[in-house]
């Protein structure tokens, strides 16, 4: 059963919690790549945390299936790497359930950074609560107050810090590398899981049954804040929901953008 949703100029439909991306068939081939690629992962974590010392490595979760991944493998191999996560104050509920499930599933407490009041404040009095739909630089501004600066509070004082972004989410990702510096935040970064595909985290996550965010079922692929995420149609692009109103060649919050 599915139903039409208007989302003004995208008329899309909103199908059951049935999506079959998030429990693909685990063969024997797709287990064994799983495994290789969560050993590499391992190992690259590893060697980042003994390089740069323990916690003076960041790891940013957004609570994404790839993030989930990556907290499951520090959590369960215990390394010492810091998990924080920026709570825009516009998340999905869905999203504020999953952190309260990581955190029991994983007995700790994660790091949260939240905008500075006084600009949000100040941006929804002058532009008005939802004016990131009338223009890319409101929407930026937005995303500026909400993840850039407090994601420069999260990394002040680190030596680097890890993401859950894969080359073939978009066209702005593509040749993504395990590791390079991060000129715009001064600091080493990691893509640990920059040669996955989206059924090998999904196999990830059945096969070690990790907590995850359950809009995913319902066509979110990549999920960010509420208003600004849409379910995606069968064939499109995975970050299609993003933003979905401007140019796919564009669409970045501005925590990946090179300088």
């Amino acid at each position: 059963m599915t139903t039409d949703v208007d989302l003004g100029q995208v008329v899309m439909l909103k199908p059951s919690a049935n999506n079959p991306a998030t429990r693909p068939t685990l063969t024997d081939e797709l287990v064994a790549s799983v495994n290789q690629k969560a050993g590499e992962v391992l190992a690259l974590l590893s060697s980042a945390a003994n390089e740069f010392g323990a916690n003076e490595v960041t790891f940013a979760n957004s609570f994404g299936a790839e993030d989930m991944v990556l907290t499951d493998i520090i959590q369960r191999q215990k390394i010492a790497i810091e998990i924080f996560s920026l709570d825009t104050g516009r998340l999905p509920v869905e999203t504020y359930d999953l952190i309260a499930k990581t955190e029991q599933t994983y007995n700790t407490k994660l790091k949260i950074f939240f905008p500075q009041s006084d600009a949000v404040e100040s941006y929804v009095r002058t532009n008005g609560i939802n004016a990131f739909y009338e223009s890319i630089d409101l929407r930026k501004a937005c995303c500026f107050m909400r993840k850039v600066e407090p994601l420069q509070r999260a990394l002040k004082g680190k030596k680097a810090w890890v993401t859950g972004m894969r080359a073939e989410q978009s066209t702005t990702r593509v040749n993504l590398p395990f590791r390079e510096f991060d000129s715009g935040n001064k600091l080493e970064k990691f893509n640990p899981l920059s040669n996955w595909t989206e059924k090998e985290v999904w196999a990830y996550i059945r096969m070690f049954d990790v907590p995850y965010n359950k809009l995913h079922d319902q066509f979110y692929p990549s999920i960010g804040c509420a208003p600004c995420t849409r379910a995606i149609a069968m064939g499109e692009d995975v970050r299609a929901g993003r933003w979905w109103w401007e140019d796919p060649n564009s669409k970045e919050c501005g925590l990946h953008v090179k300088k």
